[in-house]
């Protein structure tokens, strides 16, 4: 019969293994995790500038095409430039620090094919996060991708559904006078008929979703007022 002594020395060195194991595995999945989350941003950003998704298809081939593909830096809400770690800033609480990314051909040219800015703002039940991208021209869109929300699935959770992307795409976020007015999700959809000037700037709404809709209509036009003044420069040289 084993003393007391022994019984405890046991429990407290098979104790110490688990939890040894279990600590291992934590930190194991959390770096899993992150990679995960860091993969799936960095897809959402391309899918948005229009890269063939047979780029995408692993999270080796996503980090390759945007390291060979993408310049990414930050600026200030006077479009200057500022030091930052793009995949650090919090988009939604950090209003002065602006991540972008440039879709470039180029590193060394930096000639501009397409431009990601982050967007976030919420929705009925939660804060959306996606990434809409623009032409060169800053004028009108190439694409836009939602990657986080809560919404309820069929409804506002359709935003990230390609039939309502796709609505995005070519649409215009300036009006005739240059000024950015963004655009907006029409509850009913949109009339296209001729007399509806606005509708270049209008996309279907999301049926029984209206808040949601209304939600992504106006942090799309918050976001892309902060980004007004670097888009000007972009307009006017075409380059970083």
């Amino acid at each position: 019969m084993h003393s007391n002594n022994y019984t405890l020395g046991f429990v407290f060195i098979v104790t110490l293994i688990l939890g040894t194991m279990l600590s291992f595995t934590k930190d194991s999945v959390k770096v899993l995790q992150e990679q995960n989350l860091k993969a799936d941003v960095q897809k959402t950003i391309l899918k948005s500038l229009n890269f063939d998704e047979s780029l995408l298809l692993t999270n080796e081939s996503i980090e390759q095409t945007f390291a060979n593909n993408i310049i990414d830096i930050c600026v200030d809400i006077n479009g200057k430039d500022v030091e930052c770690e793009t995949s650090e800033v919090d988009i939604e609480k950090n209003l002065k620090t602006l991540p972008i990314y440039f879709k470039v051909n180029n590193k060394e040219e930096k000639k501009v094919e397409g431009i990601a800015i982050p967007i976030a703002g919420k929705g009925l039940w939660s804060t959306i996060f996606g990434f809409i991208a623009l032409n060169p021209d800053t004028d009108t869109v190439l694409g836009i991708q939602f990657y986080k929300h809560g919404e309820t699935p069929g409804l506002g959770g359709e935003v990230e559904k390609k039939w309502f992307t796709d609505n995005f795409i070519n649409k215009k976020i300036r009006d005739k006078n240059g000024k950015i007015i963004s655009i907006t999700v029409i509850k009913g959809g949109v009339d296209y008929s001729e007399s509806n000037k606005s509708s270049i700037h209008q996309v279907d709404g999301i049926s029984g979703a209206t808040v949601t809709a209304d939600g992504v209509t106006d942090f799309l036009l918050e976001d892309l007022l902060r980004y007004e003044k670097k888009l000007d420069e972009i307009k006017v040289y075409g380059t970083i």
